[in-house]
């Protein structure tokens, strides 16, 4: 189990690494031909409109690339297509920040948008590589079951249904800051600058508190509000339901709606939570409160429509 994480941790942050020793390669080769200020940022035309330091480059190169390989070495885990976008994303700032370099030997400075093009050729090659390389990446086994699977007992033809709001404080609270910023924005800049945080905050306050629902059709996860996005397990496709408590960035990587190689779920903190298995094996979880009275139903009723 060790080895395997250290394997995908490895195949994770590689591409990271790769890319940073390639652009300092390219920077000490090309050092004594820099000028002392480079052109570090780029207006429409290619035309430069900023400059930095040569020590400034390789920090901001060195942060920059080594924090995102750990923040991918966390979040990946094994899933093929998050670690295939690390690579081609790796591929794609290493080679930007090579193209600078290599801009700022010209007399005048231009970054013609054919190096961006050529940074999107290396992000794909990359990316191609990333995803033959996860094949030999093992991925993250499946969440143990905790204790016993529970079930409610109903009366022939009696009915029963389970609703709870499963929000997250901190994400209100997040949601509310964004558009009190976005308030703050448009009264001293203007509405131009101000659409942008107030529209994200709106939409995660939307999303901030989805309603879960169990009940003839199954597990229902929704806004509450909004006819779509809408995610469902129908009876038919569960096979049993547990109520687990989990680390959302150890057992997903972090916050929102996860992937990992064998699960899925909407996980918005750690804790308590409602995991249905269904007939392909794989998993789908909801963090909320009240999970084991939902999953003693869920089971209740997916065993009543298969036995029809």
């Amino acid at each position: 189990m060790r080895h395997g994480r250290i394997r995908r941790a490895t195949v994770a942050g590689l591409p990271f690494l790769l890319a940073h020793a390639v652009d300092l390669v390219v920077f000490f080769q090309l050092r004594d031909r820099l000028p002392h200020r480079l052109a570090s940022h780029f207006g429409s035309g290619g035309r430069p409109d900023d400059t930095a330091g040569q020590t400034e480059y390789v920090l901001v190169t060195t942060g920059l690339l080594i924090g995102m390989g750990l923040i991918w070495m966390l979040i990946a885990r094994g899933v093929r297509g998050l670690i295939a976008t690390g690579w081609a994303l790796a591929g794609f700032v290493g080679a930007v920040m090579a193209a600078v370099l290599y801009a700022n030997l010209r007399t005048p400075v231009e970054f013609p948008f054919w190096r961006v093009a050529v940074a999107v050729g290396v992000a794909a090659l990359a990316g191609g590589a990333g995803w033959w390389l996860a094949r030999f990446v093992p991925s993250v086994l499946p969440l143990p079951a905790e204790g016993p699977v529970e079930r409610i007992d109903l009366a022939a033809g009696e009915t029963a249904g389970w609703a709870r709001h499963a929000g997250a404080r901190p994400l209100l609270v997040l949601a509310a800051g964004v558009v009190v910023t976005g308030v703050v924005v448009l009264t001293l800049s203007g509405w131009q600058d101000a659409v942008a945080p107030v529209v994200i905050g709106l939409v995660l306050m939307v999303f901030a508190r989805p309603y879960v629902t169990v009940d003839r059709r199954g597990l229902t996860v929704s806004t509450g509000r909004l006819p779509w996005p809408r995610i469902r397990v129908p009876l038919d496709e569960v096979e049993q339901a547990t109520s687990r408590d989990i680390n959302a960035l150890k057992d997903f990587g972090g916050w929102g709606y996860r992937f990992r190689a064998g699960r899925s779920g909407l996980i918005l903190r750690s804790g308590e939570a409602i995991v249905v298995r269904r007939r392909n094996g794989r998993d789908f979880a909801v963090t909320i409160d009240g999970s084991a009275d939902a999953a003693a139903l869920l089971n209740t009723l997916a065993e009543r429509r298969a036995n029809g």
